[in-house]
């Protein structure tokens, strides 16, 4: 092993790896995954809900147009879903080159999501300038999160392959 191998990962326990010797996805990971996805997310919750099942829609997204642009824009988050579920030793190449490119693809679709607010504004009157202000924000900072995180770049790095057996 390299000395430079050994530095990447010298601030990490054995807690922080899986079983395929891979560092666990770090938590900006998921919280930028969870920000594209949120349109599915209060969807779920509202599906779940007996009483209201389109309450918690409208009291999140008052205007429908704005829910569906957000289940829009986050179709690509689902197939980042996708490639973390599929990603496995032995995993089809696509899989591969897709995880690699995995940051892109989850900035990519932060820049398409606020596109779609920034359509909803000028163009639908959907929003407000302080919930477009909003949006730029997060936006700008998650795509921050993603360049800004070690471990991020160590997940993308890394793909899970076939261990010896013992």
């Amino acid at each position: 092993m390299s000395k430079r191998h050994q530095m990447k990962y010298q601030h990490y326990s054995v807690e922080d790896f899986d079983s395929y010797d891979c560092l666990k996805l770090s938590k900006r990971f998921y919280l930028v995954l969870i920000f594209i996805l949120r349109g599915y997310i209060v969807w779920l919750m509202s599906v779940t809900n007996m009483r209201d099942r389109v309450g918690i829609i409208s009291w999140i997204y008052p205007e429908t147009s704005l829910f569906y642009l957000s289940l829009f824009s986050g179709a690509v988050g689902l197939f980042v879903v996708l490639i973390i579920s599929l990603r496995r030793p032995e995993a089809a190449k696509w899989i591969q080159v897709s995880w690699q490119h995995c940051r892109k693809i989850l900035i990519t679709a932060l820049i398409f999501d606020l596109l779609t607010h920034a359509v909803g504004y000028f163009y639908l009157q959907l929003l407000s300038l302080e919930w477009l202000i909003m949006q730029v924000v997060l936006s700008t900072g998650l795509v921050l999160l993603c360049y800004n995180s070690e471990r991020f770049r160590i997940n993308l790095d890394e793909f899970p392959q076939k261990l010896p057996e013992e």
